[in-house]
Parts: structure tokens; C-alpha cells; sequence
């Protein structure tokens, strides 16, 4: 093996002509360059300096390794000035892959954050559903994939769909509180009704339902209440979904994440009784976690997280009532 260090010595004794003038150029002893020369013929297994009296020369194996030192050399340094530019976060790429709803809520705030305190990071986006997402990840696809899970009917925290996420680092950033949406008329919507709807009051209606996870957990929900759920129409596109409501075509439960960016315009939200939630998580390889690029992109979707937290604590989002969870 021959290492980045024996080259330097190489280079320096070409250059100067000598043990001694290599050793006052690189700072160290005539014992400590000799000693680096022999470790470098013992790795090529051929002489590569001549030493006669007081002059010292390359041999055609030694005039080849300098020959060849100076790309190696300069690869190397421009190698370790990049990995202290990414180290120090002048440099760096994280490419992210996220569910509709979290790239139009999270995403944005956290994005835009890393941006201003670090310019030389470059964040990329493309959009999956978690089971696609995680998948990504797993293939090297991106650094951090940001997905959900509904507990399950034991209450295990498992990914979508019983995907086993223990290889992965689960970094929860909220409980994502799922809302009922009827048609602003609808007679759950009146004027001073106080307190929750509870789903089975919904039993009678035909029902519009989102991805195939969410579909899935529809249809625990609503049994779990004792029913199931006409399903007439099914989307992922959110505004479809307010539209279709708004049209008086059914009723839906979607996450609060899924309305952030949507006009309600003709539906009423309503709170569900007993409260149901999806968590939303960002997920990365355990190897990625200390990177910094990687951590500072973590730490601001976390902020986003908790900033949207925040105003629905206060009652703020959606003008929702205050839960106090």
C-alpha cells in the first residue's frame, strides 16, 4: 500500500536532493525521511532513491512515483478541502423525498432556514408516499425521507403497511390530528354545536378517501366505530378531495398537514372524537446521521415541525379549537 505521506517525502527529496534538505523543507529529521523512503520501497518492492556520498537521485520506479505524485497529492488536498467545506457546512448536498402534504408544509420553513444559515447546501426535492420513500432511502436514492405511520390496531409504531423501519433513524416530529370535512351546509356543521364529532355520526354518508394508506386507516376508523365506510370516490390530490366534499359529493378525514395549503372554501372542518392522529417522522441511515449536512437539514424540520405545533396549540391553525395535546 502506498500512502499519501511517502509520496510527500518522495517529492520533497526530488525536489531538494537530498535526505537532509527534504527534512528541513517538510519540518522532521534525516532518520524520520529515511525511514519513510524504505517504508515506500517496501511497499513497491523495487529501490526508488540512490544515494552516492552526498547526492541523492530517483531510480526509473522512484522518477515514475514522482511522476505521478503531484495528480495524487492534488487530489488528495482538493479532496480534503472539500470534506472540511462540507464539515464546516460551506458545502453539502441532502436530497430529501417527502409525502405531498409535508412538501407543501414542512418542507418549505426548513428548506428556506438551512438556505440562509448555510448557502453552500444544496437541498433537493422529489415527492413518494413512505413505502416508496423508505425505499429510497434504503437504495441510496436521498439522505432523508420524510414519511408517516398510523398505529396500529396492537399500537405498535410500525412504517406503512408493516414495514419494519429498525434499520433505519426514526427522528418523530409531530402527531399529525385527523379532522372531519363535510359540506358547509351539512347538518354536523350548524352554528353552536360544541365539542367533537364522533365518526360513527357519519356512518350514513358516502365517504371520499385519500392514498392507500390512508384508505387503509379510514377503514380501521370507521369500523373501529362500528361501520363501514362507503367509499365512492378515492384521490391523493387533497383539493380534489375538498372539492368533492365542497360539491356535496361525501364526507372525508384527512390529516391537518393536508389542508395547510388548501382553500376550504365551501367545507366545514370538523375536531373527531375520540381524537386519531398520524405520526409524522423524518428517516435517514444511521451512517447519514452525523453528517452535517445531513443533521442541520434533521434539526430544521424538527423547528418546522414545532412551529406549526405551536399554532395548533394555540388554536391558530384552521381556527380549530385548542386540544391542549
Amino acid at each position: 500500500m502506498i500512502e499519501a505521506r511517502y509520496l510527500r517525502v518522495l517529492r520533497a527529496v526530488a525536489q531538494s536532493g537530498s535526505f537532509s534538505a527534504a527534512a528541513r523543507e517538510l519540518g522532521c529529521t534525516q532518520p524520520a525521511v529515511s525511514q519513510q523512503i524504505k517504508a515506500l520501497e517496501q511497499a513497491v518492492g523495487v529501490p526508488v532513491v540512490v544515494r552516492s556520498g552526498r547526492t541523492t537521485r530517483l531510480t526509473e520506479a522512484g522518477e515514475a512515483l514522482h511522476r505521478h505524485a503531484a495528480g495524487i497529492l492534488a487530489g488528495l488536498t482538493a479532496a480534503e478541502e472539500e470534506v472540511a467545506a462540507m464539515a464546516g457546512l460551506r458545502a453539502g448536498r441532502v436530497r430529501l423525498v417527502a409525502f405531498p402534504s409535508g412538501s407543501s408544509s414542512l418542507v418549505p420553513h426548513a428548506v428556506a432556514e438551512v438556505r440562509a444559515a448555510h448557502p453552500g447546501v444544496r437541498v433537493s426535492l422529489v415527492e413518494a408516499e413512505p413505502p416508496e420513500a423508505a425505499a429510497m432511502l434504503r437504495a441510496g436514492d436521498v439522505e432523508i425521507a420524510l414519511a408517516f405511520r398510523y398505529p396500529s390496531p396492537s399500537g405498535a409504531r410500525l412504517g406503512p403497511a408493516g414495514d419494519d423501519w429498525s434499520d433505519l433513524v426514526v427522528r418523530s416530529l409531530l402527531d399529525d390530528r385527523l379532522v372531519g370535512l363535510v359540506p358547509a351546509g351539512h347538518p354536523l356543521a350548524a352554528a353552536g354545536r360544541v365539542g367533537p364529532v364522533n365518526v360513527a355520526e357519519l356512518a350514513d354518508e358516502h365517504w371520499i378517501a385519500g392514498c392507500p394508506q390512508c384508505r387503509s386507516h379510514l377503514v380501521d376508523l370507521c369500523e373501529s366505530a362500528g361501520f363501514t365506510p362507503l367509499i365512492e370516490f378515492a384521490t391523493d390530490d387533497y383539493p380534489a378531495v375538498v372539492g368533492l366534499v365542497a360539491a356535496g359529493l361525501g364526507v372525508a378525514v384527512l390529516p391537518l398537514l393536508a389542508l395547510e395549503a388548501v382553500r376550504l372554501a365551501g367545507v366545514a372542518v370538523l375536531p373527531l372524537g375520540p381524537e386519531a392522529c398520524r405520526e409524522v417522522v423524518a428517516l435517514t441511515l444511521p451512517d447519514l446521521v452525523n453528517v452535517p449536512a445531513v443533521d442541520v437539514t434533521l434539526g430544521r424540520l424538527s423547528r418546522a415541525a414545532l412551529r406549526i405545533s405551536a399554532l395548533r396549540d394555540t388554536g391558530a391553525s384552521l381556527g380549530l379549537p385548542h386540544t391542549g395535546a
